[in-house]
């Protein structure tokens, strides 16, 4: 009997061995044309909003990152702005952005919907994707909540001919729903492997690395976007002058001051934002008030203000005073 004992419990050099396992840290970002569903997943894979979510093309201008901590792995999300066809600075210098970024994270997923045909948009951005050799891509066709399963299968063969006609292959296929939260913890699963070993890079307790107050810039951007798009879908920047707390506040009833102005680049645009009797810019700082309440987990007021910066998309000074 003595010599059984010798043997190793499998099970527990197994688990040994799991313990051990090195942690992984790096960072991933998802391509997709507009409205592929990139910050949907974001916010479903951290588990909070922190990336902007709309349906209309560039809302989405800073690198917002979402980062999802694993026991095994850290991973952190770099929201690139969509590539495009520039007409302006500010389209030049987007689309730099996201090359330099691509070239820069451990690995890219591209989005598709699944409810969409490959478009010629899609193409655009796969091929750009199989000239950046080294980076594992993984093919991730969201919104399966939209399709029924034949025209899911149709996607995913629709994706993986993509690729071996351009000579390259994905690292992977999943299909997910970030809507109905299926597939999510999958999705996780399978890009914690590719990344490279490293302790974790940030903090717990962080959801994300931009500063607060170019989130809650967001917040309100997004809440102003809402019923103008077709009007100003990119003619809107939000610049958050201060946040401080409100004094002679008791500890438990503290109150954040949010002093915010909205800019646009012509008069004309004014009445658009502030609507008849001001009732539009109420509604964006009720809406948004909410959110950044949540985001920041303390009461907030809200002090809102448009102002004119004339043209600033095509000027380099405007531009960089308001933050691109």
């Amino acid at each position: 009997m003595g010599a059984m004992s010798a043997r190793p419990n499998t099970e527990a050099a197994a688990r040994q061995a799991e313990n051990t396992a090195a942690h992984r840290a790096g960072f991933a970002c998802f391509v997709g044309r507009p409205n592929a569903g990139k910050s949907t997943l974001t916010n479903a894979l951290v588990g909070q909003k922190v990336a902007i979510t709309s349906n209309r093309p560039q809302t989405t201008r800073h690198t917002v990152r979402g980062i999802v901590h694993r026991d095994d792995a850290q991973l952190i999300l770099v929201d690139t702005p969509g590539l495009h066809k520039p007409r302006t600075l500010l389209g030049e210098r987007l689309n730099d952005v996201v090359r330099t970024t691509w070239a820069e994270v451990d690995v890219i997923g591209f989005c598709l919907p699944a409810d969409q045909k490959l478009g010629p948009g899609d193409k655009f951005i796969v091929k750009e994707l199989a000239g950046i050799k080294k980076t594992p891509k993984i093919a991730i066709i969201t919104k399966t909540d939209l399709v029924e399963s034949k025209a899911l299968a149709e996607q995913l063969l629709a994706v993986s001919a993509l690729a071996d006609e351009l000579g390259f292959e994905w690292a992977e296929i999943v299909p997910v729903s970030a809507v109905k939260d299926q597939q999510v913890s999958l999705l996780s699963d399978l890009i914690a492997p590719l990344l490279p070993e490293s302790p974790p890079l940030y903090p717990e307790g962080d959801l994300t690395d931009e500063p607060e107050m170019v989130m809650v810039a967001e917040l309100i951007r997004e809440a102003a976007l809402e019923g103008v798009r077709d009007e100003l879908p990119h003619s809107i920047a939000v610049v958050v002058e201060e946040m401080l707390p409100r004094e002679d506040r008791p500890a438990d009833k503290p109150l954040l001051d949010i002093h915010a102005n909205v800019y646009i680049e012509r008069p004309s645009q004014k009445g658009i934002i502030i609507g008849p009797k001001g009732k539009r810019l109420k509604d964006v700082g009720t809406k948004s008030r909410k959110h950044i309440e949540a985001l920041l987990g303390t009461p907030v007021f809200l002090d809102l203000h448009v102002k004119v910066a004339k043209d600033w998309q095509r000027d380099p000074k405007q531009l960089r005073k308001l933050g691109f």
